[in-house]
């Protein structure tokens, strides 16, 4: 093989790989930034997600939490939705992802929260669009 056709077949390769790789195909449905409530600090960049079929909430690495009691995170509509609980935050900064589970319809939502389960607070909120 010629070094033009390697060198071909190399590129070739390395876009089919990239475009297998997770997120490489995702499609940001709806976005926003997160500030914080009730006196906690929450900044970062939230995203909502399709990617493989599966749709996906994703915090960019610029997250930041100053932490509470048991963080949990959800979506809302005008206010906290506990029937859309994703689970606990996973960690008070970067970059982290939830499975949005295949019945939750996330068009019908315009926020995103983080919710201390233990004293029924709010500790940040991201309006999505």
């Amino acid at each position: 093989m010629t070094g033009s056709r390697l060198r071909l077949h190399a590129a070739t390769l390395t876009a089919a790989l990239f475009a297998l790789a997770p997120g490489a195909m995702a499609e940001t449905l709806k976005e926003g930034r997160f500030s914080g409530a009730s006196g906690h600090s929450v900044s970062g960049l939230v995203t909502v997600e399709t990617d493989g079929g599966e749709t996906i909430l994703r915090f960019s690495e610029d997250f930041s939490f100053d932490g509470a009691p048991d963080p949990k995170i959800a979506f809302g509509k005008d206010g906290y939705d506990a029937e859309t609980l994703l689970g606990p935050l996973k960690s008070d900064s970067g970059a982290q992802q939830y499975a949005v589970p295949a019945g939750l319809d996330v068009s019908a939502y315009n926020e995103v929260w983080i919710w201390c389960e233990e004293f029924a607070v709010p500790l940040g909120m991201a309006s999505i669009e």
